[in-house]
């Protein structure tokens, strides 16, 4: 069987102080590194304009590229390299949605569960989420992509404003986890039906919401380099463990040490270490 997951992959410029580099990015970029070593039964599938992109992930024999006539694109600035919590994006807010259609004739024969990462509302109309349900098989959400929407047109790009909106509480309706930082929780509230809640926090740690509310410490790093993808790689960390059995406690403890592991070098986790 096979943890599907599925989202954009995107041409990323990083600022971080005056340094600029080109970088490939998206949530599922990011994760690929993570289920390469701790979930290698995976298959991504993204979508882009650019078949290219794929050979940057991991193992290109475990990708899907659904062709388009855009690419995602986002400009992370990080204003103080001291203080990496501290973000401003730009993006180009393709328009690029993911279809039922897109997916039928990808999708594996046995699938353990699916891994959704918008990356703006563009990406899964409520038809795709429907019929990933159903499969019956746990399903896991990244929220930020759901709340994006563009707000400030700056050269040619556009500013993000996060809004919530009636639909999300249908889409997130049975899902087994949904992922979310807590300016995103107090947003959005809690009145969902949800197996559990992973809200992160940046360098001060995360905490699960499920029958209980654990509390996770943020793993201390005195070298902090890149904090791109930290959150999808938590994330993918995450539902690892989960999918392996591990309590909500065991799987965010873990999640933290291989995030943290993360921010010590450029781009995703090196899962070579």
């Amino acid at each position: 069987m096979t943890l599907v997951v599925i989202g954009p992959v995107t041409k990323d410029l990083v600022v971080i102080g005056d340094e600029k580099s080109q970088r490939i990015g998206g949530a599922t970029y990011f994760q690929s590194f993570v289920f390469e070593k701790f979930y290698n039964d995976y298959l991504a599938i993204v979508n882009c304009s650019d078949e290219d992109l794929i050979n940057h992930f991991p193992d290109n024999g475990k990708i899907k590229a659904i062709l388009k006539d855009d690419t995602h694109f986002f400009e992370n600035t990080y204003p103080d390299k001291n203080n990496l919590d501290i973000r401003h994006q730009l993006s180009n807010f393709a328009s690029i949605p993911i279809l039922k259609g897109d997916l039928e004739n990808l999708l594996p024969e046995k699938i353990d569960g699916f891994v959704i990462n918008p990356l703006n509302r563009y990406d899964f109309p409520i038809e795709t989420i429907d019929f990933l349900k159903t499969f019956n098989v746990p399903i896991f959400m990244s929220i930020q992509g759901f709340l994006r929407v563009p707000k400030d047109k700056v050269n040619e790009r556009y500013t993000i404003k996060l809004s919530n909106f009636e639909e999300l509480s249908y889409i997130l309706s049975g899902a087994s986890a949904i992922f979310l930082d807590e300016a995103e929780k107090n947003m959005i509230g809690d009145d969902f039906d949800v197996d559990e809640m992973v809200i992160t926090n940046g360098s001060h740690g995360s905490r699960i919401v499920c029958d209980e509310e654990i509390k996770i410490g943020a793993v201390k790093c005195d070298d902090v380099v890149d904090t791109t993808g930290c959150g999808d790689t938590y994330m993918a960390a995450y539902i690892s463990q989960r999918l392996l059995l591990k309590s909500p406690e065991n799987a965010g403890n873990f999640a933290s040490e291989i995030a943290s592991q993360k921010i010590k070098n450029f781009g995703p986790y090196n899962f070579n270490r």
